[in-house]
């Protein structure tokens, strides 16, 4: 068995354990608002959750897994890959277990950037697309601010607290809002774990890339799901109840915009550029829960927040040291 076989059984194996990562990590983003608000348990929330991410996944998956395994560096081969999951893997998880909503789309991609930057220099690295997708994590919770802030100004216009049918229709409105949330984030983040290895699953399986990312779309999902129901509580808690507590129609802003934002920012740059965006959804809703939060003129915990804000900031350098310097080993020990 030579070198590239074992790092390829050795990088499936970390993506699949990126997906659970992943799933951890992230299954609080759909959820959070709905548990928040006290429409749902963790439990019930999370049942939702891995079902509406199978199907985001499986539908729409492919629309940034193309952007990620081939938009922001020319190829990724299998040394790369590895490089590439194992560091994004270690801090991810480092991240999760200390309860930390971190960006794993922030992980992924510049891990990438490491890689490629090792690999094939400045130039190997298309900034006009690393650009748009720079630009996409500080414009999305901008836009999740500003979109939660409305809609609840809008719901509160026209809700009748005492109207025992209305409430009930708002919470059937917010638990809608958690299943198309968790459909865009099925769509938008299974790339995470999976997308690198779409031109190495082509190759190898010899089959059109739509095929291999079909597959790989499914292999990212089982992880995911498993995921969120193992470690998801963790950060759950954490986005429900420590940034700022929300009542029902606050829990709806959120829930509401998290899902608009991630699901446009997946498809109209699809539509128009012929590459979705891997938005950070952990970006899109923290920023929806801090909109949501000051349109009920709650305080928010800045302590909480600015923990959050941190590890953010300092992802982008560590995936990026140790991508680079991961892939710089492995091709000094091949050569």
């Amino acid at each position: 068995m030579d070198v590239s076989t074992i790092l390829l059984a050795l990088g499936l194996l970390l993506a699949f354990v990126m997906s659970i990562n992943i799933g951890g990590n992230d299954a609080a983003n759909p959820t959070s608002a709905a548990v928040g608000s006290g429409v749902l348990t963790i439990r019930r929330a999370l049942l939702l959750f891995g079902i509406f991410v199978f199907f985001g996944a499986v539908l729409q998956g492919s629309m940034v897994m193309k952007t990620i395994g081939k938009g922001i560096v020319p190829e990724i081969d299998v040394a790369g890959a590895f490089a590439i999951i194992l560091s994004a893997n270690i801090w991810i998880f480092v991240a999760t277990m200390r309860g930390m909503a971190i960006s794993t789309t922030h992980a992924i991609i510049c891990a990438v950037i490491g890689y490629g930057l090792v690999e094939f220099g400045v130039e190997g690295i298309n900034f006009g697309v690393f650009g748009t997708i720079v630009i996409s994590w500080i414009f999305s919770p901008l836009c999740s601010v500003v979109l939660a802030y409305t809609i609840y100004k809008i719901i509160v216009r026209y809700m009748n607290n005492n109207d025992g049918r209305l409430q009930k229709f708002f919470k059937m409105l917010i638990i809608g809002s958690l299943c198309f949330s968790a459909y865009a984030f099925g769509a938008n983040d299974v790339a995470n774990a999976t997308g690198i290895y779409m031109t190495i699953a082509s190759k190898i399986g010899q089959v059109p890339d739509s095929v291999a990312m079909f597959w790989l779309a499914i292999f990212g999902t089982i992880g995911i799901v498993l995921g969120g129901v193992i470690f998801g509580p963790r950060v759950i808690k954490t986005l429900a109840f420590k940034v700022t507590r929300l009542d029902l129609p606050a829990g709806l802003a959120a829930s509401l915009s998290t899902a608009l934002v991630v699901y446009l920012f997946t498809t109209v740059p699809y539509i128009l550029l012929g590459y979705g965006l891997p938005i950070s959804t952990s970006y899109a809703a923290v920023g929806a829960i801090m909109g949501a939060g000051l349109a009920t003129g709650k305080r928010l915990s800045r302590s909480t927040s600015a923990y959050l804000i941190s590890y953010w900031l300092i992802t982008v350098p560590v995936n990026i040291l140790l991508s680079g310097t991961v892939v710089y080993l492995i091709k000094m020990f091949i050569a």
